[in-house]
């Protein structure tokens, strides 16, 4: 008898291959198509588009680099205006402390010395001018600085929105639109200062307000230390 050989079929699932290939590749094609649909690559495929975005880069940059220049220059105005208050008041405590020193060793001319108190009133007075008037123009330069800040943040923060909003939008951004510099702003916030001017002036230099009392004040301490009342 001839011997049957029996054969064993062994069957490969490929489907499922077939169907995770088939994933893959609708994965990729709908990552790819996602990359193409990006509001930045449309950006980048777009000439217009894209000059804005440097260019609108570029100057936020040197926004960037303005602010920093400026806080730090503010920053140092400041510190020179504390300063020069710290000079004020330690000359006066000088001048108080040599002034009660030498009214009391010159009991025996009394007379004589109490004729010249307007010599070291003088010399208080025009010491005193000098610091506070240097003060004064430290706190205008501050000021100043503080203002141009505060509107080259604002500017700044103008720009970024447009960058973030020409980001997202891609091609579909309008290229007629322009970051919002100064504007309608600028003239609602000039009214409202003009309207309360008098109250903004003494809030800004109640540092040179404070000092030229000071200094009024002190004028006549030589004539009542060295003359008495």
């Amino acid at each position: 008898m001839a011997e049957l050989k029996e054969s064993h079929i062994v069957e490969i699932p490929v489907d499922e291959e077939h169907n995770g290939k088939n994933l893959d590749t609708a994965t990729m094609d709908m990552v790819i198509s996602a990359i193409h649909q990006h509001p930045l690559m449309e950006i980048s495929q777009s000439a217009g588009h894209l000059l804005l975005l440097k260019l609108w880069q570029r100057e936020e940059d040197l926004f960037g680099r303005k602010i920093a220049r400026k806080e730090t220059r503010l920053e140092s105005t400041r510190q020179e205006i504390f300063h020069l208050c710290c000079s004020f008041f330690l000359f006066h405590a000088l001048f108080f402390t040599l002034l009660f020193t030498s009214s009391i060793h010159s009991k025996e001319v009394e007379g004589h010395v109490c004729k010249k108190w307007w010599i070291l009133s003088l010399l208080s007075g025009s010491t005193s001018a000098l610091l506070v008037l240097m003060a004064h123009v430290k706190l205008l330069r501050m000021w100043k600085v503080r203002k141009q800040l505060l509107r080259e943040r604002s500017d700044g923060r103008s720009l970024t929105r447009c960058v973030m909003e020409l980001r997202m939008k891609g091609s579909n951004f309008d290229l007629s639109k322009e970051p919002v510099i100064g504007g309608k702003r600028a003239m609602k916030s000039s009214s409202v200062e003009i309207k309360w001017k008098p109250v903004t002036w003494c809030s800004h230099y109640l540092i040179t307000i404070c000092l030229v009392c000071f200094a009024a004040l002190s004028f006549p301490a030589p004539k009542l230390v060295l003359c008495g009342l």
